[in-house]
């Protein structure tokens, strides 16, 4: 890997508490943008990175604690499960940068499992969310090298940045094990997924490894309830891209007049979520007019799920070798360590 110039202008004034912050929060201008774009389309889509203000990012937050959201206490229970394994498998001294970081809560399961490790680097698009996450992970690993990089880790471009930190300081350290839990890998679709492979690749190292969260191919009852909780939060979730479009962008959109609809598609293998218009109706923003019959959606999530050859075989695609994988016994969960293929 290359050295950083440390010059740039990326690198944001010193957090107390963290060791470097490097802040390439997406303009807003980007958000109008990709909303004018998306909605153009004869599927109108909205990017799925835009759920994720302070609001979007607590509402994830109740998702993964819901009954009937398996994925983040199943890959919580197996990192415990897997630690001494995996200590083994990734040595001493490892530097974790862990994509899409959101509140930080597997990451200590991680770094408890981890034999000494030397550095943490949270990316994340949310600023605030990142900030207060990395700060309090900061002050409970003190011996730790923390650090924080706010931007869209699906942006190409910050793979080829020189200032993203990840080489700062680098002499007598690991090597690098990105983390990447949540099955978010899913959200790609999956030429997508493996040109993120691809780029991580590239970051990580000839040395590196991935540690990888992979949703499993399963019943369609189990997938659909847990993208339809009882209580609404997936449904408000979903919503707050229209809310953040009203705020921000300052579109006139009826929040109401739209409505949460998620289901599996079973023969691409994802789940599928929309915001279904509940009447006709028109969203404006800006000069820019939208209209809507009732029935038809805006396409705003996707979630791939995998078997096991099939996510191996995408991996391969992209430069990694499986290392190890592990399931929970319901199988309703995977873990894949991945390593740089020479």
């Amino acid at each position: 890997m290359t050295q950083p110039d440390t010059s740039v202008s990326e690198a944001a004034p010193p957090i107390p508490a963290l060791d470097f912050f490097i802040d390439r929060e997406p303009p807003p201008d980007d958000f109008f943008a990709d909303a004018v774009a998306g909605l153009s389309q004869r599927q109108k889509s909205l990017p799925p990175k835009y759920f994720y203000d302070r609001r979007g990012s607590a509402l994830f937050d109740e998702i993964c604690a819901l009954e009937e959201y398996y994925p983040t206490r199943t890959e919580l229970a197996l990192l415990a499960d897997i630690g001494p394994e995996l200590a083994a498998h990734a040595g001493p001294k490892r530097r974790v940068v862990e994509y899409g970081s959101g509140s930080s809560v597997k990451i200590r399961t991680l770094l408890d499992a981890l034999s000494t490790p030397a550095e943490y680097t949270a990316i994340d698009i949310s600023r605030a969310h990142l900030l207060n996450a990395a700060t309090a992970l900061a002050k409970a690993y003190p011996a730790l090298r923390v650090g924080a990089i706010c931007a869209d880790f699906t942006d190409a471009a910050l793979f080829q940045s020189q200032s993203t930190a990840l080489t700062y300081e680098g002499a007598g350290l690991g090597q690098f094990l990105g983390f990447f839990p949540g099955s978010t890998i899913g959200n790609f679709d999956p030429h997508a997924a493996i040109s993120f492979l691809r780029h991580a690749r590239r970051q990580l190292g000839s040395d590196g490894q991935l540690l990888i969260g992979v949703d499993i191919k399963k019943d369609a009852g189990i997938l659909n309830r847990a993208y339809n909780d009882a209580r609404g939060v997936t449904a408000e979730f979903n919503k707050n891209i229209l809310v953040r479009m009203k705020k921000e962008l300052g579109a006139d959109v009826d929040c109401a007049a739209f409505a949460h609809r998620a289901f599996y598609n079973e023969p691409r293998g994802r789940i599928e979520m929309h915001l279904q218009s509940l009447q006709n109706q028109s969203i404006f923003i800006g000069d820019h007019t939208f209209t809507f019959t009732q029935g038809e959606t805006i396409h705003t999530e996707n979630s791939y799920k995998y078997d096991s050859a099939g996510f191996s075989a995408a991996a391969a695609a992209a430069g990694w070798g499986r290392k190890a994988v592990w399931k929970d016994p319901q199988d309703l969960f995977s873990i894949f360590l991945l390593e740089a293929k020479s």
